[in-house]
């Protein structure tokens, strides 16, 4: 290369790399501060010409990149973080604030040397005076270079002056915005008082406070800060570093705020909706964000990738407030349940929110420990655990009308109720309106259009219009018709606990048999409207025994008017010495009825004995079988100062019957007469007592008191519970011991004409030759092993080789 040549280059290369870099960064004497005068584009364009010649145009852009690059690690990065670091220590937040931007404008004026020249090498690439990687790679290295350098690690400090600084200009762009709402509307919403109210708390409650800077209103810097706020977004947005450095503390503002916000506003209150409220609070914040993200004043332009920065906030926003909402509903939901109907707003809610978030598992695990914790233990009544399942269809429905939901998150109150006893009573007493608090049950059985309680499955493909068809979501167990779950009400979805209805017809035959022996008065309005109504459920042929029932009470009140009849054309001197009003049961349609032994008076067996001649007149070829302890007895009880008139059963009217002959029985003695056990008759000698007609002296021997003794200390008689309302029916293990007898007969027959069968061959024939009928409940296979065990105990049978028989002494 020629001197003159080689001097050219060398004044080219001099003239484009003082422009393009600051001299400082090439080593050169001249400070940073000291700012070379802009040359002519021609200028420029005549010394890459001159590189251009050489070649030399090809490494500009590397070059550039790597002064930019050693420039950035060896000065602008240190001086930056020196900088920060000596305002870490600022106690007060309005200078921090300022220094802060202070430091970013250090950086900004460092930077803006490399970014002025960036511009020009992008017209020069354009033009096609570069050949490297582009003007849109070349911009892409630069700005990834400043975020790599800069801010690959940040301090926990810098951080925290970084969400002071967005958290103050946050609440601060709030308030100014509700004071333009207060402005244009004087009647704000609710959710703005409430605002209101927080933000004075926050103030400390004094007016004296702004309620945006939280200093005195003197000294406000308010219109300071947000001025701040604007000057420092711009410089992030010039050198491209404003999600980098503001997007972590704008997302923990905004979380913390909608938590904060949420906690104050919906946490216990269920009776109304906060979706659209919160959506106007969420716009009032996308206007924050907008102030962060897009550029405001007369330079500002419509950016595409900014738009789609504030867009992409916007989903975050709300898929965050979808998703703690739905969390907090979920914790709640137990108690929403509980609460229904009146925390419907509270359900809808959540159904809005669960369609836009993926959150159904955790509704499921969160529902079934809230339900085994607080619902499921001993400590809660059948009836409670009831009234709140019938809640959980009713709320879970609304919810999710696939019912899915309610399948799966309710399955534990399933099993739990069949392990309960007296589970069937309480479902039935409830459908009859005769629990407390069972008016759902009751209107639910008294709907239009009940669901027929079938055994046979619905398809799918029944569904009248095949557009209307809704797939069940992925969680739905696929062996299970979609169009029975959704159909299901609540009698159903109770009924189906057990799998059978035979259980529930029998214990509503046992709850409307004890109804009608203890009304006395034959009245059955009320019972023949229950039956029809389940007549509709569960089929005329389950409810024909409780129609026998009915009419048995029925033909009874006639049959008495006919001997009543009869009885009051007879003379004086021929009339029996009482009126004896009997109800009469058809023996095989009523279910069993408590055995107990009682002896009664001749004069009142001769009066039953003379209404059975009458009521074989009137019926041929029947007769009748008297339940002495059953009934009620109308009596006056005639001592020397006073009469007691009194309704007591038939035991009690005995008792006192005797003292008519002797003013004194002991215990044993009544015990012999009456043919009763001695302490199920000292329970009955209570009532007695109770009543001030006897007394008891010595212990075990009893007398009438015939006149009242004022004077005397008022003694305390424990009445046993068991004597109130006294079921006229034998109990469920009385019954169960009759049905396991009968099942034992069939078994010895079975065995005697086989010799030997399996467990499982003698289920079966049972299941085939007698468990029919509503009369015999089934026996299932568990219980029946169990069953015969004991008699293998009793040495009834023998087990060997899997299979029974019977002894060889056995007869």
């Amino acid at each position: 290369m020629e001197p003159a040549a080689g001097a050219a280059l060398s004044a080219a290369w001099h003239t484009l790399s003082t422009a393009l870099v600051p001299p400082a960064a090439l080593g050169l004497a001249a400070p940073r501060s000291s700012a070379v005068g802009p040359l002519k584009d021609a200028e420029l364009r005549a010394a890459l010409d001159v590189l251009r010649c050489y070649d030399l145009h090809l490494v500009l852009e590397e070059w550039f990149i790597e002064v930019l690059q050693t420039d950035l690690q060896a000065n602008i990065a240190p001086e930056f973080w020196n900088c920060i670091s000596q305002y870490e220590n600022t106690a007060e937040e309005s200078q921090c604030s300022s220094l802060l931007l202070d430091a970013f404008c250090l950086l900004k004026c460092r930077l803006d040397p490399y970014l002025n020249s960036l511009e020009l090498l992008e017209r020069w690439t354009k033009a096609g005076l570069l050949l490297g990687t582009g003007a849109q790679m070349l911009q892409e290295k630069v700005y990834t270079m400043f975020k790599a350098i800069l801010f690959f690690s940040t301090t926990k400090s810098f951080q925290e002056m970084i969400q002071q600084f967005y958290s103050r200009t946050f609440r601060i762009y709030m308030r100014q915005w509700k004071k333009g709402e207060d402005g244009a509307n004087e009647c704000e919403s609710s959710m703005s008082e409430t605002e209101q109210e927080s933000d004075t708390e926050e103030g400390g409650g004094e007016s004296a406070l702004c309620v945006g800077c939280s200093s005195r209103r003197e000294q406000c810097w308010c219109p300071k800060a947000m001025e701040q706020f604007q000057q420092l977004n711009d410089i992030l947005r010039r050198l491209n570093l404003l999600e980098r450095v503001s997007a972590d503390a704008v997302t923990t503002i905004l979380h913390r705020m909608i938590e904060e916000r949420m906690e104050q506003r919906c946490r216990g209150e269920y009776e109304h909706s906060f979706l659209n409220e919160f959506q106007e609070w969420i716009e009032k914040v996308i206007g924050w964000l907008s102030r962060v993200f897009l550029q405001d004043g007369p330079s500002a332009r419509s950016s595409s990738e900014a738009s789609s920065t504030l867009k992409r906030w916007r989903c975050h926003v709300q898929r965050f407030f979808y998703r703690i909402y739905a969390s907090m509903r979920i914790e709640e939901l137990f108690s929403i349940i509980r609460d229904f109907p009146e925390s419907k707003p509270a359900v809808e809610d959540l159904k809005f929110c669960l369609e836009r978030t993926n959150q159904r598992q955790q509704l499921l695990s969160s529902l079934k420990s809230a339900l085994e914790m607080r619902l499921l233990h001993p400590g809660v009544n059948t009836s409670d655990i009831i009234t709140l399942y019938i809640s959980a269809i009713k709320a879970l429905r609304e919810l999710d009308p696939s019912m899915v939901i309610l399948e799966v998150a309710c399955e534990p109150i399933r099993k739990y109720l069949r392990t309960r006893e007296d589970t069937v009573r309480q479902i039935v007493a409830g459908l009859t309106g005769d629990a407390e608090g069972s008016g759902d049950l009751a209107n639910e059985l008294s709907k239009a259009d009940p669901v027929t309680l079938e055994n046979g499955q619905e398809s799918d493909d029944d569904i009248a219009e095949p557009g209307d068809w809704v797939p069940d979501p992925v969680d739905a167990d696929p062996g299970k018709s979609s169009s029975k779950r959704r159909s299901s009400d609540i009698i159903s979805l109770l009924v189906s606990i057990y799998g059978s209805k035979d259980l529930f017809i029998n214990e509503y035959r046992t709850l409307l048999a004890d109804r009608l022996l203890h009304q006395f008065n034959y009245s059955a309005e009320r019972e023949i409207r229950n039956v029809e109504l389940l007549k509709l459920r569960f089929g005329e042929a389950q409810m024909h025994y409780c129609e026998v029932m009915l009419k048995d009470m029925a033909d009874s009140r006639r049959i008495n008017a006919n001997i009543r009849d009869e009885e009051e054309k007879l003379p004086e001197e021929e009339r029996p010495p009482f009126s004896l009003v009997a109800v009469i049961l058809s023996s095989e349609f009523w279910p069993p009825l408590k055995e107990e032994k009682l002896e009664l008076p001749e004069q009142v067996k001769e009066a039953m004995e003379a209404y059975s001649k009458k009521y074989e007149k009137l019926k041929a070829m029947r007769t009748l079988n008297w339940k002495y302890h059953l009934g009620l007895v109308s009596l006056d009880v005639e001592l020397a100062d006073r009469t007691l008139s009194l309704s007591v059963s038939p035991v009690h009217a005995a008792i006192i019957l005797h003292f008519q002959t002797k003013s004194t029985w002991t215990l044993t003695e009544l015990s012999e007469v009456l043919k009763v056990p001695v302490t199920s008759l000292k329970r009955k000698m209570t009532l007695w007592l109770q009543q001030g007609v006897l007394r008891e002296e010595p212990q075990g021997t009893f007398t009438v008191i015939e006149e009242e003794q004022k004077d005397q200390v008022e003694k305390v008689v424990l009445i046993d519970s068991d004597e109130e309302g006294d079921s006229a029916m034998a109990s469920q293990a009385d019954q169960k011991e009759e049905e396991l007898q009968l099942f034992w007969t069939y078994i010895q027959a079975m065995l005697t004409n086989l010799e030997s069968l399996s467990l499982e061959r003698i289920h079966s024939m049972l299941k085939m030759f007698v468990m029919t009928g509503p009369v015999v409940t089934e026996i299932d296979i568990q219980e029946l092993q169990g069953f015969l065990q004991k008699k293998v105990r009793d040495q009834q049978l023998i087990y060997s080789g899997g299979v029974y028989r019977l002894p060889k002494n056995c007869n």
